[in-house]
């Protein structure tokens, strides 16, 4: 077999991370189990390392990971809200404690914590006063979601003591205790909702509800477990003393979390943590073990992506054993075929469980599962279960291999497997279940996010002639939907009304609906931001679109074949006529512009200009902005509490600027 190219293959990883890490936060419906997603990022951070000339400022390894959406307003991290490293064995943690002894030679204690399978948060307290919430995004920018969160009952309203500091960010988990995670799915069951995956999914879809009084339905519960930002109140000299100042201000703190004096002791937390890992009441999916002590934490620094002072110690994932019942085909919004096991239900990793992927026709085979078979079924995390494989021993006589069928469980059209490709795909476009999946794609929340049409409500429409393309969904009016089942006036005219807003989501959000393969939510912003319009893209060359920032040659490929397609162009006609927004401010890079060629770094907040600003700003006048620091930087932009970049640039010498000299250099550009 051929040895991939180290170039293609990093692009390939970056593509697939990107898809997962849009499904994971924008969607709250990962595919792959947390196994499989580290393993895709281990194996590009061993390209990388391998191939250093290959790194690009925007690569999964260099960011926090995660995605901001635009449901609701940004808000700007004054100190970006990092990730942490992972370690799956005693191996793995014993490198990490090694590696930091050499930064900070001589004692160092510990701190041991039970890692939340929740959403991350930061919560702002200004004279002691709740004032704002914000999900962590993309680590640079998160999402306001401060009406939910101050529907939590244990997120305190107003601090109580002395000594308040005038601005304090706290950052910590909102989660879904495990009682009201099954309370939840048995009202959405007698409902005839949907019911959640697991409580992960819950918390995040709960925080992110539009309207808070759903939020505050769901019992959600949160724990700090870092302090991001003060202003005023004591000096601390530990996260352990920190933790402590935090519970006497009402912030709930876990109880669990312990001082732990050398690497031993970081074996014995982890390992004690993995035993009661279901005594909580709430999952968790490992143990988090940081240094305590600040200045400690301030010499080992961090990454582009994380704090070199803190790991998480993942747990392996759950097994059991249940019956497999049948093997079927769900076809996707791309064609692909997915054989999925349907299981007598087991309670597994927090969850019951009745379906689990097999993935494609080889891992069917290279398991052997059979129906009738007693399967091993694991979750690792918040996401789907996986068929390990069958129990030998207690397979039935006669159990017959199972085969992949030949042709579409929706349509009949043939399932074709291409030659070196491990799916297969339905080659219908036509396929009704591709139409389905497309629509609610379209509809979204990482796309349109048409607030109301979700996949119950899209296959009514669809199978009564009301859609047969994205762009139908525009030509739904309040006088088509009444005469629908289960369709009242007032259901009516919310769901033409947030069709109708939709309409302004902008270019970047079309092009990630119009389900262009390859193309995720960063790619597509960085298209629209140079093109400006959909008119110009479908005119955009292959060799132009690769020439665009974050776009490569496969993604470009991929957009243009996307356009060359009749029925495609069809489509954006229609999105046009409909008034639908095609456009975005267009930000070109200006050859030869007064900052062309100097490379930028944006760290801290500034008063005057979003992140986002401020970079439109740099690109308007030919700057490049980038998300590390090195040698070739050519300005940091520090703003306030600029954190380890501004460190990085005083010891390579690169010239920093505030934002006053960050204005006058934009304004001498200008003149």
């Amino acid at each position: 077999m051929a040895v991939p190219d180290p170039a293609e293959r990093i692009e390939q990883l970056r593509t697939e991370i990107e898809y997962h890490n849009e499904r994971y936060f924008l969607e709250d419906e990962p595919e792959i189990s947390d196994a499989e997603f580290d393993a895709f990022m281990r194996e590009l951070r061993e390209l990388e390392a391998a191939h250093p000339e290959l790194v690009t400022p925007d690569s999964p390894t260099q960011s926090p990971g995660g995605v901001a959406a635009a449901t609701f307003a940004p808000v700007p991290h004054d100190v970006p809200m990092l990730s942490l490293d992972n370690a799956f064995a005693r191996e793995e943690l014993l490198a990490w404690h090694d590696r930091i002894v050499k930064i900070v030679p001589g004692p160092i204690e510990f701190v041991g914590e039970p890692k939340l399978d929740g959403l991350a948060i930061s919560l702002l307290y200004e004279q002691g006063r709740f004032t704002r919430a914000a999900t962590r995004g993309d680590g640079v920018t998160g999402e306001d979601v401060t009406p939910n969160v101050a529907t939590i009952a244990s997120v305190p309203k107003r601090l109580s003591g002395a000594d308040l500091p005038e601005r304090l960010e706290v950052r910590g988990e909102v989660f879904m205790p495990l009682q009201a995670f099954e309370d939840l799915n048995r009202r959405q069951g007698e409902a005839g909702d949907r019911l959640f995956a697991n409580p992960r999914n819950a918390a995040a879809g709960s925080l992110r509800q539009k309207d808070a009084r759903i939020t505050a339905s769901r019992a959600l519960d949160f724990f700090a477990y870092q302090l991001g930002v003060q202003r005023g109140g004591p000096k601390l000299r530990s996260h352990h003393e920190t933790l402590v100042w935090l519970a006497s201000l009402g912030i709930p703190v876990n109880p669990h979390i312990e001082q732990l004096s050398d690497v031993d002791a970081l074996y014995s937390f982890c390992d004690r943590t993995l035993e009661h890992r279901h005594l909580f009441g709430y999952e968790i999916d490992g143990a988090v073990v940081k240094v305590d002590d600040l200045a400690q934490r301030a010499e080992m620094g961090t990454t582009s992506r994380a704090p070199r002072w803190a790991i998480a110690y993942k747990f392996p994932p759950e097994e059991k054993t249940t019956i497999l019942l049948g093997i079927f085909v769900s076809i996707g919004r791309t064609g692909r075929a997915t054989p999925f096991a349907q299981l007598e239900p087991v309670f597994v990793g927090g969850s019951t469980v009745g379906l689990a992927t097999l993935h494609n026709q080889d891992e069917v085979a290279r398991k052997d599962v059979r129906p009738g078979d007693t399967v091993i079924v694991r979750k690792a995390g918040d996401v789907i279960p996986e068929v390990v494989g069958p129990v030998l021993a207690k397979r039935k006589r006669g159990a017959r291999k199972w085969v992949f069928p030949k042709n579409c469980p929706a349509c009949g059209a043939p399932l074709v497997r291409l030659v070196g490709e491990s799916d297969h795909h339905c080659v219908n476009v036509e396929c009704p279940e591709q139409r389905v999946q497309r629509i609610c794609y379209f509809a979204g929340r990482g796309a349109m996010d048409i607030e109301g049409l979700g996949e119950e409500r899209v296959r009514q429409f669809v199978d009564a002639g009301l859609l047969s393309d994205v762009a139908d969904i525009y030509s739904l009016t309040v006088a088509r939907l009444l005469p629908l089942e289960r369709m009242a006036q007032k259901s009516a005219e919310n769901l033409v009304q947030a069709i109708e807003s939709s309409k302004t989501r902008g270019l970047a959000r079309v092009l990630v609906g119009l389900n262009i393969r390859h193309l995720g939510p960063t790619a597509a912003q960085a298209v629209a931001r140079v093109t400006g319009d959909l008119a110009v893209i479908e005119k955009t060359s292959e060799e132009e679109l690769t020439a665009i920032d974050g776009v490569g040659p496969v993604i470009a490929q991929s957009v243009q074949q996307f356009f060359s397609v009749k029925d495609n162009r069809t489509v954006v006609a229609k999105l046009r006529k409909a008034g639908v927004d095609l456009t975005a401010p267009r930000v070109a890079p200006v050859a030869g512009g007064p900052l062309d060629s100097l490379t930028f770094v944006l760290t801290g907040g500034l008063a005057t200009f979003t992140r986002e600003s401020a970079q439109a700003a740099i690109e308007e006048l030919g700057g490049k902005v980038t998300s590390s620091v090195s040698k070739k930087t050519s300005y940091v932009v520090a703003g306030e509490n600029p954190g380890s970049k501004l460190a990085k640039a005083e010891s390579l010498g690169v010239t920093i600027l505030d934002e006053e000299g960050f204005q006058a250099l934009l304004k001498d550009g200008r003149s």
